[in-house]
C-alpha cells in the first residue's frame, strides 16, 4: 500500500514514522505548502514535492493521508484531494463534522474514490467507545475528559496574544468529577466542574503579564468557562520542562439494567498518550488500510470510523484474527 502524506509538520512526520512499522505500508511521496528543497524527511530515497503537484501522482499513492489543521486546511484540502486519491484525515471539529461529511463524500462519490474523515482518538477511537457502550446500555449517560495533556489548539490560541513569545496549555480533568462518575453516580457537570486549564507562558519583553493573563481567562470558547492558572516562566524552562506533547483521557458510560434498573455497570476507555501527534498519526495509517481495502472492493464516497469493520484496519488476515484475538 504506497501512501502519500500531505504536510509535514507533526503530524506528518507522525505518518513517516507509523508507515515504518507497518510491512504492508510504503512511503512515495511527500507533500508541502513550503519550498519543498527546504523540506528534511527521515526516510531516504522519498520524494519531497510542492502540494501543487500532488494531482500529478494519482496513480502512484493507494492512500493520501492529509496531515492539515481542522481550522482552515482539511475543510478545503480534504474535498479537493478527494478528486485524485483515496484519502483520510483527522478533523476534528465537532460540531463541523457532518457538514465536512457531505463535501468530501460529494467528491469522494464523483470521483469513484473512498475517503474516511475525522479519524484520531478523538474524533476516533472514543467515538467508537461512545457507540459501543451506548449501543450496550441505552439507559444510561456519557462522560468524556481530556488530559492530563497539552492541547495544541489552546497552547495556539495564547501564543496569538500580543506580548506572548511561546505557551504551552494542559487540560486536566478534575478528579472528583470523575471518581464520581467512576462511582456510578451519574453527577450532572459543567465544563468548569470537569476540566481546568493550566498555562505556562513567555513573555515578549516588557510585555504587560497581568494584562496578559486577563486576556487568557477571559477568552471565549477557549478558557472563560473553566478555572485557568497562568504560569509565567522562561523559555529555557519551557523548553526544558514543557517540551513534549503527551495527552490522553477517558470515555466513560454509566448505565443500568434489570426490571428496576437496579443494577449499574460502568464501561470506561481510556488512553495515555506520549505523543499526541504519533499515536494520532499510528491510527490515521491503519485507517488508510481500510480505506484502500473498502476502495479496492468498490466501496466509494466518505465513511467515517463507524463504517468501518475493525477487521479492515488490521494487516492480519481473517485467520490469524479468529484464532489469536477473537
Amino acid at each position: 500500500m504506497k501512501i502519500g502524506i500531505s504536510g509535514y509538520g507533526n503530524l506528518g512526520r507522525g505518518v513517516e514514522f507509523a508507515v515504518k512499522e507497518n510491512p504492508d505500508t510504503e512511503l512515495a511521496a511527500v507533500f508541502t505548502r513550503r519550498n519543498p528543497e527546504t523540506v528534511k524527511i527521515n526516510t531516504a530515497g522519498v520524494p519531497v514535492l510542492h502540494v501543487d503537484d500532488a494531482k500529478n501522482w494519482a496513480d502512484k499513492i493507494d492512500v493520501m493521508i492529509l496531515c492539515g489543521g481542522s481550522a482552515t486546511d482539511l475543510p478545503v484540502q480534504t474535498p479537493e484531494f478527494a478528486k485524485y486519491f483515496n484519502v483520510v484525515d483527522s478533523f476534528d471539529t465537532h460540531a463541523k463534522i457532518p457538514a465536512h461529511f457531505e463535501k468530501v463524500d460529494r467528491a469522494a462519490k464523483d470521483s469513484g474514490h473512498t475517503a474516511i474523515i475525522s479519524v484520531g482518538w478523538d474524533p476516533g477511537l472514543f467515538s467508537l467507545a461512545r457507540i459501543y457502550s451506548n449501543a450496550i446500555l441505552p439507559d444510561g449517560k456519557d462522560y468524556t475528559f481530556w488530559g492530563k495533556g497539552v492541547s495544541q489548539g489552546h497552547s495556539d490560541a495564547i501564543r496569538r496574544i500580543k506580548g506572548v513569545k511561546n505557551a504551552k496549555q494542559y487540560t486536566i480533568p478534575v478528579e472528583s468529577a470523575l471518581e464520581a462518575v467512576r462511582a456510578g453516580k451519574n453527577p450532572e457537570l459543567t465544563v468548569r466542574q470537569k476540566h481546568t486549564r493550566e498555562c505556562f507562558v513567555v513573555l515578549e519583553e516588557g510585555a504587560d503579564a497581568s494584562k496578559v493573563e486577563n486576556e487568557i481567562k477571559t477568552m471565549p470558547n477557549y478558557f472563560d468557562e473553566y478555572d485557568t492558572t497562568v504560569h509565567f516562566i522562561s523559555e529555557e524552562e519551557l523548553l526544558k520542562n514543557h517540551g513534549g506533547l503527551a495527552h490522553g483521557g477517558f470515555v466513560i458510560r454509566s448505565g443500568n439494567t434489570g426490571k428496576n434498573h437496579e443494577h449499574n455497570h460502568i464501561i470506561e476507555f481510556n488512553l495515555k498518550l506520549d505523543s499526541n501527534p504519533e499515536f494520532t498519526t499510528s491510527v490515521l495509517v491503519a485507517y488508510a488500510r481500510a480505506a484502500c481495502r473498502l476502495n479496492k472492493e468498490g466501496s466509494t464516497g466518505c465513511k467515517t470510523v463507524f463504517d468501518i469493520p475493525p477487521a479492515y484496519l488490521s494487516a492480519k488476515d481473517g485467520e490469524y484474527l479468529r484464532a489469536h484475538l477473537l
